[in-house]
């Protein structure tokens, strides 16, 4: 292979992060050692928002890193991948994150409802991206295995129709039971 094509890898993805709108860390996962201290993280995302948050682009090339980013009301999303990677894919991972997080957080992305569900941002992030690999790219394959179980819902957030299928379900269960205890 020519020198100027470095190898194809799996290992597309250096970083993925959200901040608010004063450039402070939401949440920040970085898959190698380009930064490997939290000082030298956070001083890249703040030069990264002082270039992106009044910016109209989509795509900026920084310290030798591509960085794809959306802004929606007061969070900005961001995914870096080294320079020689492909954008397309980085916004592949991008539309996915942010699409997931759209669709947990019912259409209303802002900081009060992304801090409220934020162990579900980070499961979403953690279903797209393993160790820097692209895992997932469809936002309702991803929603889907980071849906909260019914139970875990609070009930006044539950429909009719999840608590009478949860109640269904019990019953079921205590039939099998009965059943099984009567024909041993």
């Amino acid at each position: 292979m020519d020198a100027a094509f470095p190898e194809p890898s799996l290992y597309t993805i250096k970083a993925v992060a959200i901040l608010d709108n004063d450039g402070e860390r939401i949440v920040a996962k970085y898959f190698d050692e380009t930064f490997p201290t939290a000082k030298e993280q956070r001083a890249f995302e703040k030069n990264l928002f002082n270039k992106t948050h009044r910016a109209n682009a989509e795509i900026i090339m920084l310290e030798g890193i591509t960085c794809v980013y959306r802004s929606n009301v007061d969070l900005f999303f961001y995914v870096m991948g080294s320079s020689n990677e492909n954008e397309l894919i980085l916004a592949s991972v991008l539309n996915c994150l942010y699409d997931s997080v759209s669709q947990m957080l019912r259409k209303n992305v802002e900081k009060r409802a992304l801090m409220d569900n934020l162990d579900g941002v980070f499961l979403a992030v953690d279903e797209i991206v393993d160790g820097g690999i692209i895992l997932e790219a469809d936002p309702n394959a991803v929603v889907q295995r980071v849906a909260l179980r019914t139970e875990d819902v609070p009930l006044t957030e539950q429909t009719v129709a999840q608590q009478i299928t949860q109640k269904l379900t019990v019953l079921q269960s205590a039939k099998e039971q009965i059943k099984w205890s009567l024909l041993k």
